[in-house]
Formats: structure tokens, sequence, C-alpha cells
């Protein structure tokens, strides 16, 4: 009866000391959980890289041809022909509109008709001069009548002059009827048709003529920029400043980069206030004639340093305008700094203040980092870095 006893507690023992045996493994698992959570993150470092670089500042600018002449008729009339299309090329000299010159013929031939009777008022004059001088010279007529003669001689002879001019002023009148382009290059819009009625007092011109064979990019420059501008180049007077000034480049519309460099020439003698920017000018050449009037774009004035910091855009944040790296001491503690941005790219900031060269930073996940929180550092070449996005 005893055995039989003992044989029963020792069964209820051994699945008891096995149900503790899990409970305890179950709570080891539990506990290991909260431990995992408190590990500290694996980010990736990097030491930062000192490198020389240029940089640019980018003005938005637009575009003209270094001559746009408008094209205006000298006299009034009817457009009866028009030989150039919109676009075209033209050089100087080649016809681009014809007025009707039917009015202006007739006034040529008028002016022409008054010079023949002009020169037989003169011939007259000449026969009574002629006539009367033997007669004065012996004294058979008064001297009164020879100095009435030269008198109406001299009148004729002006009429003559006068009357030369307006042959003059008509063949002037009959040549602005062709219109030619005063130089070469690209036609703009015509905003007129054939038939319409032009004249001096057109606020149209009859078309734009644009010389593209070199291009002006105007652009401004703010108050601030102006200075740090007038600062960065050796030289007393602007003129010298802008001798020191590296050669520029243009940005176009679809981002690609202008081949041809440009040179800024010229700088505006005042503010405008309205804007509080001043105006500056560059020259770029166009050989190939890919730049038209109206074209925009951005300059890019570039900029040298010689050895300056390098940091990847993504292991920065932002806080009310001010950019921040967290940094990772020997205790592999991050700490947020404020560096100041001389340039950026599209994928670096160039630091010249904030950071030393080497400084270890995070280089990427720091969303929820705070200052103190320690990391487990994943290094990673600076190398590595700019090689796989070159500056």
């Amino acid at each position: 009866m005893k055995a039989n006893n003992h044989t029963i507690h020792t069964s209820l023992i051994v699945p008891a000391l096995i149900a503790l045996s899990i409970s305890l493994q179950s709570c080891t698992s539990g506990s290991a959980n909260p431990s995992q959570a408190a590990q500290a993150p694996s980010l990736p470092v990097m030491g930062t890289p000192v490198s020389p670089v240029t940089v640019y500042q980018e003005f938005s600018a637009s575009l003209e041809g270094k001559v746009n002449v408008e094209v205006r008729p000298q006299v009034d009339g009817y457009l009866e022909k028009i030989y150039v299309d919109e676009g075209a090329y033209v050089t100087a000299g080649q016809p681009l509109f014809k007025i009707n010159a039917q009015v202006y013929n007739e006034a040529l031939n008028n002016a022409r008709a008054n010079v023949l009777a002009a020169q037989a008022n003169v011939q007259k004059a000449q026969v009574d001069l002629d006539r009367l001088k033997p007669l004065v010279d012996n004294a058979v007529i008064s001297d009164v009548q020879l100095k009435t003669a030269k008198a109406n001689y001299n009148a004729a002879t002006a009429a003559l002059a006068q009357a030369r001019a307006m042959v003059g002023n008509a063949q002037i009148n009959v040549g602005y009827t062709l219109i030619k382009a005063p130089v070469s290059g690209y036609i703009g819009s015509i905003p007129f048709k054939t038939g319409s009625l032009v004249g001096r007092g057109e606020t149209q011109p009859l078309t734009v003529l644009s010389e593209v064979n070199t291009m002006y990019a105007y652009f401004s420059m703010s108050e601030p920029d102006f200075i740090a501008f007038k600062n960065k180049y050796p030289g007393e007077t602007i003129e010298q400043k802008l001798k020191n000034v590296p050669s520029v480049e243009l940005l176009l519309a679809d981002n690609t980069v202008y081949p041809q460099q440009g040179k800024i020439e010229l700088v505006q003698g005042q503010f405008d206030k309205t804007i509080g920017a001043i105006n500056f000018r560059a020259a770029f050449p166009n050989p190939n004639k890919i730049l038209r009037s109206g074209n925009t774009g951005k300059i890019r004035l570039p900029q040298l340093f010689n050895e300056v910091l390098v940091v990847p855009q993504e292991a920065t944040f932002e806080i009310q305008d001010k950019v921040f790296v967290f940094t990772v001491d020997s205790s592999n503690k991050v700490t947020s700094k404020p560096i100041a941005v001389s340039g950026k790219t599209s994928y670096y900031y160039f630091v010249n203040k904030g950071l030393s060269k080497g400084e270890k930073i995070v280089l990427s996940g720091t969303g929820n980092l705070k200052d103190g929180t320690p990391i487990q550092p994943q290094i990673v070449s600076a190398d590595s870095v700019l090689k796989a996005n070159p500056i």
C-alpha cells in the first residue's frame, strides 16, 4: 500500500517539474526581447573627407541676341509682298518686305518734272542776264535792270536746287518701300499679312531681327550676393574685378550645360529698387546658332576650393533652416552639430565650419537618433561613397 502511494506521488511530481522547466524557459525567452530592444542600433559611419572642389552659384538668366533690331516701315502704305518667313535666317541687305510704291513713284515723277521746270527758269534767267549785261556796259540802260536780272537768276538757281532736293527726298521714300535687313540674323514673328496697312505710327514692328553670333545672358544678384561678389575678386573698380572673374557656364532649360563658356562683361550702375537686385550681362559665343533670343537658363558662376570638407546630403537634417549632422565620439555616442554650408551639388554639401577633417559622422538612419544615443558604428570608407556618387 505504501509502495502504491509512492508511485502515485512520483507520477505527479515529474509533470510538475517539466511544466516548471517550460515556464522558466518561457520567462527566459520573454526577457530576451527587452535586452535586444535596448541594444544600440547598427548605423553606417564615415570619416569626413577633404577634397578640392569647384562649386557653382546659379542665377536665372534670359537670353537675347547681341543685336535685336525692330524692323519698322519708314513710309505709309499697303504691304504688297513679304519675302521671308518667321524664323528664317537672313543676311544684311536682303529684301524683307515691299510696300506699295505707286504713290511714291508718282511723287518722284512730279519732283523730276519740277526739276525740269526749274532748269528752264534758270536758263531763261541766264538769257536775260546775258542780254542785259552788254547794254549796261555800254550805258544804254541803267544797272538797276541788270541787278534785277541777277536776282532773278539767283532765285531760279535756288528753285532748281530745291527741286533737285525734292527729287532726292522722293527717291528716298521710294527706296523705303523696299524694306531690307539691316543686319544678318533670324526673323522673329511677323504680325502683319500681305495687304495690311502699315506705317510709321504703328506700335508693333513688322518683325524683330536678331543677330545671334554672340548671345547676351542677363541675370541679377541680390544685394548680399553682390557684396560677396565684390569682395571675392581683386581689383579697385568693378571693371577691374570683372577681369578677374572666371568664365561662367550656361545651364540650359533641359539642365544640360551649353558647350561654350561665357564671360561677364557688364554690371549695371544701380540696383532695381522694386526687386532689390542689380543686373549683370554675360556674353556667350553662338557659332552653331543653337541659342536664340527668348531662351532661358541659369548662369553658373564657379568658385574653386582647394580643400573643403565634403558631407553627403543624406547624412544631414534641417531644423529651422539650419543644417545639422550627427557626429560619433570615442564612446560611440552621437551628438548633433550645426554645420555652415559654403556650396553644394546634387549629393553633397561643402562645409567650411562645424566639422573637422576625419571627424566621424552618421551617414544614414538618423531619423530616430537623439543626442547621447549609443550606436554600433559600421565604418564606411569615404572613397567608396565618393566613388558611388562623384562630386
